[in-house]
């Protein structure tokens, strides 16, 4: 599975480097969490795992006071949940998670950002079977053989552990995500380099030349737009 954390340090990578973007869109995303259930992390696990990933991005405080104030006032701004499925060059297959207040407008954009890329969008279900959603686990400090023990004291099971790049890699069921990181802040671990609830891809595709450039415009221009919570792919980084 090493080739599934490229992938998902490649995009943080690339949000860190647009810092007003990505708190601009943790913002929203923790509005609309605290907007679901109790504005209270420990009682709203949706909630609670946003705010986790927004941690290892280093939002400030500030905007998630800000976000969650606002769910507790009476602003009567709503948004949708949206998925997107599409395809990029030579079997390239994309995933888009959007939240929206305007379904037309971020429909026709996401499908603008496919057809100008060398891409297309497809129907509910064409993409997503592909991939399987997936709970990453990042941090430092540790070999794969203590982190296991770790979870193993904690009764805690998963799907894989890795050491890459200096880290411990843990991959696990979705509703393992807290169990893992209790297991692990319990054992004296404080900080995380990765908390995510993502979707991974069941087998990846490389590309090369023209068609790795094409994909990567296309990307980058699903990313920009402002409703685009998430892009998933599975495209190897190649690293």
């Amino acid at each position: 599975m090493g080739r599934k954390w490229n992938n998902i340090k490649d995009k943080k990578a690339s949000k860190d480097a647009n810092t007003s973007r990505i708190y601009a869109k943790f913002g929203r995303e923790i509005y609309v969490a605290a907007r679901q259930g109790e504005p209270d992390p420990e009682s709203n696990r949706a909630l609670k795992v946003v705010l986790e990933r927004a941690k290892t991005y280093s939002v400030p405080k500030a905007i998630i006071d800000r976000a969650i104030e606002k769910a507790k006032g009476n602003s009567e701004e709503s948004y949708d949940e949206l998925r997107y499925e599409g395809f990029g060059p030579n079997g390239s297959m994309v995933i888009v998670d959007a939240l929206t207040n305007n379904v037309n407008r971020t429909a026709a954009e996401v499908r603008s950002a496919f057809n100008k890329n060398g891409g297309n969008m497809g129907v509910s279900g064409s993409v997503a079977y592909m991939f399987t959603e997936t709970a990453v686990i990042g941090l430092e400090g540790k070999t794969a053989d203590e982190a296991l023990e770790i979870l193993m004291e904690a009764d805690v099971e998963v799907r894989d552990i890795i050491e890459e790049d200096e880290a411990v890699i843990v991959y696990a069921e979705p509703d393992q995500f807290h169990a893992v990181q209790e297991a692990f802040i319990n054992a004296g671990i404080a900080e995380f380099t990765v908390a995510e609830l993502t979707m991974l891809a069941q087998s990846d595709v490389t590309l090369s030349g023209d068609a790795q450039a094409q994909f990567e415009k296309m990307i980058d221009a699903l990313e920009d737009l402002e409703d685009v919570q998430q892009v998933y792919h599975n495209v190897d980084s190649g690293e």
